[in-house]
């Protein structure tokens, strides 16, 4: 069963369950705010993914924005960015999808049709 980590108030998220649920896809949902992924897990979830770390990233938040991290992460170690991203699921980018196979970050239909 796949793994979401979603926020309940991200219009984005609730497309991705839509989706989901239109589909037939069993999952568990997970609140990124009070449930996130710790920095051991981050670890694994990005090398699962093949994605560069910056792309777990919400840069569209609140957060991200309010510590300008789009000037900081590049002067940042790699370690330096799974602390940061497991200090706040709120800096973490959502949908998280967590399947036996992948690691999706956000929603993009084609992409999770494919993929799951």
């Amino acid at each position: 069963m796949l793994k979401v980590y979603c926020y309940s108030k991200c219009t984005t998220c609730k497309k991705a369950l839509k989706w989901l649920d239109e589909s037939g896809v069993k999952y568990e949902l997970l609140d990124i705010k009070t449930e996130h992924p710790d920095e051991a897990e981050l670890r694994a979830l990005h090398e699962k993914s093949g994605l560069p770390l910056r792309k777990f990233f919400n840069t569209s938040g609140q957060l991200y924005r309010e510590m300008e991290l789009s000037k900081k992460l590049p002067g940042m170690s790699e370690d330096e960015m799974y602390r940061l991203l497991a200090s706040d699921g709120m800096l973490v980018k959502r949908p998280l999808v967590v399947a036996k196979d992948c690691v999706l970050v956000g929603f993009k239909e084609d992409e999770w049709r494919a993929l799951l």
